[in-house]
């Protein structure tokens, strides 16, 4: 299948986990790709998976914690492509296990900007040059979590992801842009531990799905990879 043959996707933290994995999806559908990792040399591994589908890989390297770090990735991509048609915004910290009652306003600060913030400066980034050319997929990972309070600046970065996202989704429609979240389910990886329900590559095919719609498809959604995947293999 290359139903993505011609396209270019970013994906935040695709070095290992759920990011590598939408990235080896989307190289199977035939696009051409920017990885990322805090360091470059932190994406080798998914550079060997994908040389297997004969797609275009670049990497770029940063920091999302880093506003400085976002701006350079940002001219990089720039800099080398003409405009990126997929941006899958995967990346993403958890927060330490504490008692709500522990957590301090830096603790907040971290996870927003982790989670929140460099999505915010990345759909700004490449959003619009979207909607200028009419074609877009902006895809940003969320989570199911709730009623975990001892884990609450994650939870609270991921609702604001879910609004900002149903906004800028607002804003594109009728634009041919369509901007989802995607709830991969509790996964095993390093971010979700070892015993979480679901394999990593559970994910797919339903991450892909996302970026597969028409521009007449869905906007502003939550959808569940775990969903996709159970209508898919029931077909």
């Amino acid at each position: 299948m290359t139903r993505l043959k011609g396209k270019l996707a970013f994906v935040t933290g695709s070095s290992r986990g759920v990011g590598q994995q939408i990235a080896l999806g989307l190289a199977q559908e035939g696009c051409d790709l920017i990885i990322h990792g805090r360091k470059a040399e932190n994406t080798q591994k998914t550079q060997e998976l994908l040389k297997q589908y004969g797609v275009n890989v670049d990497v770029v390297e940063g920091e999302l914690s880093s506003p400085e770090d976002i701006e350079k990735i940002v001219s990089t991509i720039k800099a080398k492509r003409q405009s990126v048609d997929i941006l899958y915004n995967n990346a993403g910290v958890q927060a330490e296990w504490k008692d709500i009652w522990d957590f301090k306003i830096s603790d907040f600060e971290h996870l927003l900007q982790n989670n929140f913030y460099s999505i915010v400066l990345l759909c700004q980034a490449f959003g619009k040059e979207m909607k200028e050319k009419g074609y877009g997929r902006i895809i940003n990972i969320t989570s199911g979590i709730k009623d975990t309070p001892h884990l609450t600046p994650y939870g609270v970065s991921k609702a604001a992801v879910d609004k900002f996202t149903e906004d800028l989704a607002a804003e594109l429609k009728g634009t041919g842009v369509l901007v989802n979240c995607l709830d991969p389910g509790w996964l095993r990886t390093d971010l979700g531990g070892p015993n979480a329900e679901h394999d990593v590559t559970t994910v797919l095919p339903g991450a892909i799905e996302l970026a597969l719609y028409d521009n007449d498809g869905p906007t502003g959604q939550w959808i569940s990879a775990q969903e996709l995947r159970l209508k898919s293999e029931n077909k």
